[in-house]
């Protein structure tokens, strides 16, 4: 092998000692490409452009402090310095950032005066905020009441949804000042919490802090805001639901024993009471709040069992929300098993001590299911329900003796009363008077103009057979609320219609079973035509 490679070498050099012309060329044109390669590389120009310096984010109107460099510094400094504070951090290419802008300018030009609103740039690479943190979406919403945070908003941005939950951040605690304040807190369909504390000393009584920071725990847990703290102050209102000694924290239960907090067992820190009242709450209505076309939070709760999912519209300013509450209703029914609408509410001769609530009276106009067929008329009764002698579920005509011949004939023209107080009859709180209508009456051309509450057969009839239904049966049926305006997508991949405007859909869905129902768009999401849906579907699945 060294032979041959020897007289190769020697056959070049004889021919390069025949042809120097040739071996000078040959010299000159390889420094030539070894000079040309080497410029080349060391000129050899970027073909990144350097990143634009950042622009103001936000229009300068607003009254959001825009930190568009990411000075992370500052934006603590501004924090540490208010009351509750607001940290959006964004990346300016990012679709979502760009888009949830609008409604963060929104909110801060109505709540300017009570939060601070910051927006942070996380993307530029220069800046302190990308070198510190490492975001994998964008926006980031942190929220901070006082030294308390970072409170994370995981749920829509929208303007309405990001104000109440910064709202919720502002006021944990809600002030229940009397007993008409404790009942309106205690018969919401959210679970609660009270905290009794009496304001003599200075600044704050013992553990107040403490539950005031257990109420921003749990929305540090839950973005929805579902278990709401209240604070009660007078002796009087504590003394209602059995509180005597201040520090003490009570959680309201509908259907099991409300419970005070184990401060003999577990240390009254805000960690363990937010804990408490998560694992020990009781659910009636769940909202959910899945994301995209797809949820994997929604397959989780699907795959519970039977689930009764209830699409409406919602506004989360809104001062009432009736359809919710219809819903509320049919859930407390279908779990009510001793027949009470609020088992362990209070007991009813604390409300009859003296000073006790006024509440306001409640009747219904209950036109009996009975017609005279010879006479076209019908009996009309107004049913009220006693306050002073305790509260009861609102009256309706499954719960009366009217169903009996006694108000079933024809009646004269004046009113008929009945006052029953006899501890054996079904009327011991209520007081019915009736009167007799013709159908084709000039006064009862619209029946249900002059008689708002009138509940015909079929709808006092869908009232009783879902209460207790959850007891009646070996089957349990979980609902759920969305709301129509964020997730009607779903809706119609769940059977509502297409051309169906996005006002409410109710369908039931058993993955285990394979069943799914639907409520007929036509009768729409009310109390009457929900629970008998309920009633019926809930024997199919």
């Amino acid at each position: 092998m060294l032979l041959r490679l020897r007289v190769s070498l020697r056959q070049v050099v004889n021919q390069m000692a025949r042809r120097p012309a040739l071996l000078c060329g040959a010299i000159v044109l390889s420094c030539s490409l070894i000079l040309a390669i080497t410029f080349t590389c060391s000129e050899t120009k970027q073909v990144v452009l350097p990143a634009q310096p950042p622009a103001r984010f936000f229009s300068p109107g607003a009254p959001v402090v825009d930190l568009y460099l990411g000075q992370l510094d500052e934006a603590e400094s501004l924090r540490s310095a208010s009351e509750v504070s607001l940290l959006y951090f964004y990346a300016p290419w990012c679709g979502q950032s760009i888009s949830a802008r609008g409604e963060i300018e929104q909110v801060a030009r109505k709540l300017a005066d009570q939060v601070q609103f910051v927006a942070v740039n996380c993307w530029w690479n220069q800046g302190k905020c990308r070198k510190q943190n490492n975001f994998y979406h964008y926006p980031v919403i942190y929220l901070y009441h006082r030294r308390f945070g970072p409170i994370e908003y995981n749920g829509p941005i929208t303007a309405a949804y990001v104000e109440k939950f910064i709202r919720r951040v502002i006021t944990p605690l809600q002030y229940v000042p009397s007993r008409a304040g404790l009942q309106d807190f205690l018969s919401h369909y959210e679970p609660g919490v009270l905290g009794y504390f009496e304001f003599n000393a200075s600044p704050q009584p013992p553990g107040y802090l403490t539950f005031l920071t257990s109420a921003l725990q749990a929305l540090r847990r839950d973005f929805q805001g579902v278990m709401r703290f209240g604070v009660i102050t007078s002796k009087q209102v504590a003394k209602a639901i059995s509180l005597d000694a201040p520090g003490t924290v009570y959680m309201h239960r509908h259907f099991n024993t409300s419970l005070t907090f184990p401060s003999h067992v577990l240390n009254f820190t805000s960690e363990n009471i937010c804990r408490w009242a998560l694992e020990h709450r009781e659910w009636l209505v769940r909202w959910l709040r899945p994301h995209g076309g797809k949820s994997r939070a929604l397959e989780q709760e699907l795959r519970k069992g039977a689930a009764l999912l209830i699409f409406l519209p919602f506004d989360p300013m809104a001062p009432s929300q009736p359809l919710v509450e219809e819903v509320a209703e049919i859930a407390v029914q279908y779990h009510s098993c001793n027949g009470s609408s609020w088992p362990g509410f209070m007991e009813p001769e604390v409300w009859g001590e003296p000073g006790s609530l006024s509440r306001a009276p409640c009747c219904n106009t209950l036109a009996l299911p009975h017609w005279l067929s010879v006479s076209r008329t019908h009996n009309v009764c107004e049913l009220c329900l006693d306050q002073a002698l305790g509260p009861r579920p609102c009256p309706s005509l499954d719960s009366l003796y009217l169903r009996e011949d006694f108000f079933t004939q024809p009646l004269s023209g004046k009113v008929q009363c009945s006052h029953v107080l006899s501890s054996s009859s079904p009327l011991d709180y209520y007081t019915a008077c009736c009167w007799s209508l013709s159908k084709g009456s000039s006064t009862q051309q619209d029946r249900r103009s002059v008689l708002p509450h009138i509940e015909d057969r079929g709808s006092a009839s869908a009232h009783s057979a879902v209460k207790g239904l959850k007891c009646r049966t070996n089957k349990t049926l979980n609902f759920y609320l969305l709301d129509s305006g964020l997730h009607w997508e779903f809706a119609r991949r769940l059977g509502a219609p297409e051309n169906a405007s996005m006002m409410g859909f109710a369908t039931v869905l058993n993955l285990q079973d394979e069943v799914h129902h639907v409520l007929n768009q036509e009768q729409g999401i009310v109390r009457n035509t929900l629970g008998m849906f309920h009633k019926t579907q809930h024997r199919g699945t």
